[in-house]
């Protein structure tokens, strides 16, 4: 019963949202920004990029056999270097699990000299075969300097575990789960998690396809872009297969009870099928994987502008900023049902400073 009124609660606001959906639209502006090739890789899909004082690293999900790397830092010339270094990333499948290689890297994201990498411990999406993992690393030595095991209550057996922010007020970080809705709040002080909005409406897959270029892609990605908002202490989340973009104060996530928190998610936007967000003075930024577009919403006002359009989107998976300049990786996920040896991925930039 409980699930049945808030679902209704749900399909409320997001009638209530339709109306400013339609204004958004209006605004849409031509694109402004340029963009830049940092790197490309032929064969080998990545999905994350970070970037840290100059330093672009990148990830390879192991959804294939025959991944070359993990984690690898962008060098000159498109030279791939395995992070931090090849022992880590010599892991293959039926070996032991050990807590010194990475098993199956989703995301990348640095902050503050550290290095959050989040090991799903989940590849080719066969199941969870040992606890999912953050490892730390110290960007200035190279060094292991931290690692969180994550709890057998924090997951499921078919948990993916996406994206990560980092909260450094509050020496918290929030995970997405894409593989079974729910978001993870885990103290990086104590290395105690908990699972919250567990098969919740508003980190759930809204439907089990999506339409690229007159083709359907099928598949149901529960909650998967996240953002963090350190001014406001706002955390937007949004599943990869549906229009509904939400947001929760993060002290709520912190300190309420699991009541507390599902009364106090907000239904933000109806907005385009994203993966990639971020948030960057008042912007988020996000994808629109459907139309081939990188969209920005200012916070305040709820109005989307197009920032990129055009062949040089080809599913904008991660972002990460810095210095204004706005990096994406394309994975190209619904061009990547076989064979990938020739499809070409790359890492570009967007300045993101108003001429």
């Amino acid at each position: 019963m409980k699930q049945i009124v808030t679902l209704i609660l749900f399909s409320m606001l997001l009638l209530a949202c339709k109306d400013d959906t339609k204004t958004q639209a209006k605004e849409d502006k031509a694109p402004k920004a340029k963009i830049t090739e940092i790197t490309s890789i032929t064969g080998q899909q990545l999905t994350g990029v970070t970037v840290s004082n100059h330093r672009v690293f990148v990830n390879f999900p192991r959804w294939r056999k025959d991944i070359r790397y993990s984690v690898a830092e962008v060098g000159e010339n498109d030279n791939f270097r395995a992070y931090p270094n090849e022992q880590w990333n010599s892991w293959e499948l039926g070996q032991p699990v050990t807590d010194s290689t990475f098993v199956c890297v989703q995301s990348v994201v640095a902050s503050n000299n550290l290095m959050y990498v989040i090991d799903t411990r989940n590849p080719l999406f066969q199941g969870v075969i040992e606890q999912p993992v953050i490892f730390v690393f110290d960007l200035n030595t190279n060094q292991l300097v931290k690692t969180y095991k994550l709890p057998k209550e924090a997951y499921h057996k078919d948990s993916y575990i996406n994206d990560i922010r980092i909260d450094n007020q509050s020496s918290y970080v929030y995970c997405t789960d894409s593989g079974n809705s729910g978001l993870l709040v885990l103290s990086l002080k104590t290395g105690e998690a908990k699972r919250v909005l567990d098969d919740h409406p508003s980190t759930s897959s809204e439907q089990s396809f999506l339409t690229i270029d007159g083709k359907t892609w099928n598949n149901s990605v529960h909650s998967d872009g996240i953002a963090f908002d350190a001014t406001t202490g706002t955390l937007y989340y949004h599943a990869l297969t549906g229009y509904n973009l939400y947001a929760i104060p993060v002290d709520t996530l912190i300190n309420g009870d699991q009541q507390n928190i599902e009364n106090s998610v907000e239904l933000v936007a109806k907005t385009a099928a994203p993966d990639g967000m971020i948030v960057h003075k008042g912007m988020l930024y996000y994808a629109d994987l459907e139309q081939h577009k990188i969209l920005q919403m200012d916070l305040k006002s709820k109005v989307v502008s197009t920032l990129l359009e055009g062949d040089s989107i080809k599913w904008a998976d991660t972002f990460s900023v810095e210095d204004d300049d706005l990096y994406y990786t394309n994975s190209r996920i619904h061009e990547a049902a076989g064979d990938i040896s020739n499809l070409v991925f790359t890492v570009n930039k967007i300045h993101l400073t108003e001429e």
